[in-house]
């Protein structure tokens, strides 16, 4: 994207085709040294699931997969939604014309926050497997001797997140090595290995000593093992766990971990936040959330319509209306017929009803609103489905589109939160004034209903009900269900005033609140909604 926009239009990353093949060039330098094998690591700012297509559809992952990335460190949800954001990429490769497809992978990483949570990450690569930890401060004024003592196993790798360069690695490692931070000296590093299958018994214990090549105060220990002992079929059988004491006699363990000298994978299984936020492609989603609702909308304003003509042709909806007004077991119905009378009835109103018509096609066809997208006091900005675009005053076009898809933050809430709900309320209002005038014509003229209703004038009744709703009036609005809707009303100004209070923080409040489409109409409609009920 040639030109920045402001938050929350902001949530994606855009990068474009040029960028991403001068990515793979790097990459593919150090691949030219035959022979040498490299640990590739790849620092970013947006997670692969807030990374938007190239403009011919390349994308990053492919790139990764190809030269063998070992992990991608990236950054900007500022652990919001967890301390484990990791996702395992799998991507099918073709190395050679003449060879099948292979299966490669890496890791994404998301790093914790520095300057709200006070994260720091520590990564660690050992003969090319990658490993990493982090820590957080307790504060931005911790004294150094508060620190608590860090362990990082570097390997045996932790089978749930395991990245490694394959060919390198392949053959397993007699070895066990760790990293250890801590303010006092250490006194004792221990290993224990536990065995799942058994309860998780100690099968060793393995003393660490401090690496030969270290000089004094250098956190880096070692030991000897025999790695063979614990090869196994299954990734989680054997677990580790350091332990540490320190001068003062302080002891700190490391969190209990599985892992597999082979090399194998465990499944991660994330939290159902983190894989909405971290596993889902939302460039992908964000079509599916976008146009489901409007082919929702489409499907409530037309298939009503449609079915309210085709049987007030044949008089079976005269037939089914009066049915329900003289009918005993009316709460007995099933779901079916009061979804029928929800939207029917709720349809009947036409100047409401076109008026919804009118506002959906402005929304997919027409600016939402107006405001400064790029800065503060910057030029002004019109926002539509398709991102945003300035013009001039001429009205000649003066950049692309752009923000797209990162206006979901916006045009989704709106959709979902305000625009249908509104027209589902609208709906409900109708069709409570119907149902509630029939009510009161099943208890006041019930036999000339009756009589209507078993000599087929079912056209006379209509107009007779008609009559009747006229002159209704607000003798329901102390109803419970009227309460429910009312109290519904309440809570979409709500929203909506929070919305819009939240776009003119963003964008300015004078564009803004000039922009009827988004300002205007969805209170408009609801209070024509409201009084035509009452009346």
């Amino acid at each position: 994207m040639r030109i920045g926009v402001r938050g929350p239009s902001n949530l994606f990353g855009h990068p474009t085709g040029n960028r991403i093949r001068a990515v793979e060039a790097e990459l593919q330098h150090s691949d030219n040294h035959s022979g040498v094998f490299f640990t590739k690591v790849v620092f970013g700012h947006f997670p692969m699931s807030f990374t938007a297509s190239a403009e011919k559809g390349e994308r990053y992952e492919p790139v990764f997969a190809r030269h063998s990335v070992s992990a991608y460190i990236c950054g900007h949800l500022h652990s919001k939604f967890g301390k484990q954001l990791w996702r395992l990429h799998t991507s099918e490769v073709l190395s050679h014309v003449n060879k099948p497809k292979t299966v490669e992978q890496f890791w994404e990483w998301e790093l914790g926050d520095w300057k709200e949570f006070r994260f720091i990450r520590i990564l660690a690569i050992d003969r090319g497997d990658v490993s990493f930890m982090d820590i957080k401060l307790s504060s931005t004024n911790e004294p150094p001797s508060d620190f608590k003592t860090a362990i990082l196993v570097t390997y045996p790798m932790d089978s749930r997140s395991t990245s490694r360069v394959k060919d390198h690695t392949q053959q397993v490692r007699n070895d066990i090595n760790a990293l250890v931070f801590s303010v006092q000296p250490i006194l004792n590093v221990t290993a224990n290995i536990l065995d799942s299958s058994r309860d998780f018994k100690m099968v060793e214990e393995i003393p660490l000593q401090p690496a030969t090549d270290s000089s004094k105060g250098k956190p880096l220990y070692h030991a000897k093992w025999n790695a063979e002992n614990y090869i196994s079929t299954s990734a989680t059988r054997y677990w580790l766990q350091l332990l540490v004491i320190d001068s003062q006699g302080k002891q700190t363990a490391n969190i209990l971990r599985p892992f597999s000298v082979e090399g194998k994978t465990a499944k991660f299984s994330p939290s159902w936040l983190a894989f909405l936020v971290f596993d889902l492609q939302w460039e992908e989603v964000f079509h599916v959330l976008q146009w489901s609702n409007i082919s929702f909308l489409i499907l409530l304003l037309c298939f009503p319509k449609i079915l309210n003509l085709l049987m007030e042709r044949n008089s079976s909806y005269q037939k089914w209306a009066v049915s329900v007004s003289i009918s005993s077991s009316i709460v007995q119905r099933k779901f079916v017929f009061r979804l029928l009378w929800f939207l029917i009835e709720g349809s009947r109103v036409k100047t409401l009803w076109y008026a919804m018509v009118i506002y959906l096609i402005y929304l997919l066809t027409m600016p939402w609103f107006w405001g400064h997208a790029t800065s503060e006091k910057g030029n002004i900005f019109k926002l539509c489905l398709s991102g945003w675009r300035m013009q001039s005053s001429s009205g000649t076009t003066m950049s692309e589109w752009l923000g797209f898809p990162d206006l979901m933050t916006i045009t989704l809430p709106f959709m979902y939160f305000i625009v249908t709900p509104l027209f589902l309320l609208i709906y409900s209002l109708s069709a409570e004034r119907s149902a509630a005038c029939f009510y009161s014509s099943k208890n006041t003229k019930c036999s000339d209903i009756q009589m209507h209703f078993d000599t087929g004038n079912y056209r006379t009744f209509l107009q007779s009900y008609n009559c009747t709703t006229r002159s209704f009036g607000c003798k329901i609005c102390a109803g419970w269900l009227r309460k429910a809707l009312l109290f519904a009303s309440a809570v979409i100004a709500c929203l909506h005033f929070k919305l819009v209070s939240g776009m003119m923080e963003a964008y300015g409040a004078a564009p803004v609140a000039l922009s009827p489409a988004v300002s205007w109409v969805p209170p408009l409609l609801l209070a024509a909604a409201i009084i035509y009920s009452t009346k």
